[in-house]
């Protein structure tokens, strides 16, 4: 019985909490906004009760607008009243989902990762954030990553091709040696004891090897993107001769390459990978396409055919996972056992490299991300920003999956409607009429509407 209870415990356990912030260090910022809405109100008692009579028109327009930012400005504040900070508790996750020695039960996610033009959005830039993915510690047969070519160049897809057989080296080097970040060109630039916390003697000789196999990858790319600046005149060719189907940006078939996964491509160390897909959707002359949103839908169809996750984490191509842990600190709101079904959506926010040390441009958006969007966390929930975010796939289909319908139960059908038997008769007798919610009516209207309607694209 103890034991009994304390699984019970453990299953009740939150995997998430609030850390809200100490009234010491929100208080005063508290003080500040009344102090500044009094200073605002007596601004306003002032304009209101000395107008300008030569100019009545203009003196009148300019108060309206006043006021307009003045209500933007008190909108503003709310957010920031009550922010709150989230914590993880990544090992109660690991004991509850995923314990050493059994079967990982940690719901699978599909990453989405889009991109269109590899002349504004380098090959090499996407191929880090694709490396980033395969290398995040999650159980690999619960990943997959989806890449989105909305611009359906070749050049995207062979560089994707060499990222898949790159990915084969160092995707076992990083969880080997855990490193951070799992990005090579982020981890190679770091001006850090990288031997710090290393206690394996063959780290140095591994990551030489490594940054040289790194290197000799840089060297392809850049000559895939060197190749790619003179186009020929009938096309591109596969290497089976046949043409490249992305020729015409505008009219093209759709394509799904898988790369990597369960149908082949294992690491150096005979490992399985996590399943690495190229998608590009299909387009057509006269059609509006919708653009990010439109090649997001393509991906969320074509996951829910091939791997159907329940959860979806999308990122930009120059975004990159700068925690290998992320999924898990997601999958701890995700998957909570007291309020994880009712969590639509979990946004990271967003850090950036190479600024300089006093970010004299505000280019790291702390405003944003750590004041406006924890205040906003604090009210209701975050923003979606568009990257970084993990769906819950059913919030997006906006219903739950149809449920399958019970076997009739057996009725006495032997004998005629006035027929009227002692055995027949009770049963009839306690029938009702069960009047049908108008939602679930609604339900049906809508599913008969969708049959007749096209997919949008």
């Amino acid at each position: 019985q103890k034991k009994m209870y304390i699984l019970m415990d453990e299953a009740r356990q939150p995997l998430s909490r609030k850390v809200p912030i100490p009234s010491s260090l929100i208080n005063p910022y508290r003080m500040i906004i009344v102090i500044r809405l009094v200073i605002v109100c007596l601004f306003f008692h002032y304009r209101v009760m000395h107008p300008v009579h030569d100019a009545f028109v203009l003196w009148l327009i300019s108060v309206i607008c006043e006021i307009w930012f003045a209500m933007s400005w008190i909108l503003d504040q709310f957010p920031k009243w009550f922010p709150i900070e989230r914590e993880t508790y990544l090992d109660r996750l690991t004991l509850r989902f995923d314990k050493e020695g059994q079967p990982s039960q940690l719901a699978p996610v599909d990453f989405f990762v889009s991109t269109v033009d590899p002349a504004k959005e380098p090959p090499l830039v996407t191929a880090n954030t694709i490396l980033s993915i395969l290398a995040v510690d999650y159980p690999v047969d619960k990943l997959s990553c989806y890449v989105s070519d909305d611009g359906a160049a070749m050049l995207t897809f062979e560089g994707l091709s060499e990222t898949s057989e790159f990915a084969k080296k160092w995707v076992p080097f990083c969880k080997k040696y855990s490193i951070e970040p799992r990005a090579p060109e982020w981890y190679f630039q770091q001006k850090i004891d990288y031997l710090k916390d290393k206690v394996v003697p063959n780290f140095v000789r591994d990551r030489r090897a490594m940054k040289r196999e790194y290197e000799e990858f840089k060297i392809r790319i850049n000559a895939l993107v060197a190749k790619a600046q003179k186009v020929p005149e009938e096309g591109w060719t596969m290497q089976d001769g046949t043409p490249w189907p992305g020729n015409n940006v505008r009219d093209h078939p759709g394509m799904i390459q898988v790369f990597l996964g369960q149908s082949g491509g294992l690491d150096v160390e005979g490992n399985e990978l996590p399943r690495l897909v190229y998608v590009s959707r299909e387009k057509r002359p006269g059609y509006n396409h919708h653009k990010k949103a439109g090649a997001m839908n393509a991906l969320v169809r074509v996951s829910a055919v091939l791997t159907n996750a329940p959860y979806m984490l999308n990122l930009d191509c120059d975004h990159y996972v700068n925690n290998s842990k992320a999924v898990k600190e997601a999958m701890c709101f995700m998957m909570d056992p007291l309020v994880g079904k009712k969590v639509c959506y979990v946004q990271f926010p967003q850090r950036f490299d190479s600024i300089d040390r006093h970010d004299r441009y505000a280019n790291k958006n702390v405003v944003f991300f750590d004041i406006n969007m924890k205040g906003l966390d604090g009210i209701q929930g975050p923003i979606y920003v568009g990257t970084g975010c993990v769906f819950r796939r059913q919030a997006l289909y906006g219903y739950d999956a149809p449920k399958t319908k019970k076997p009739p139960s057996r009725t006495c059908n032997c004998w005629p409607k006035w027929c009227v038997c002692c055995f027949c008769f009770g049963n009839r007798k306690n029938k009702k009429k069960v009047t049908k919610p108008k939602t679930e009516k609604k339900k049906r209207l809508f599913f008969k509407k969708e049959e007749n309607q096209s997919p949008a694209s």
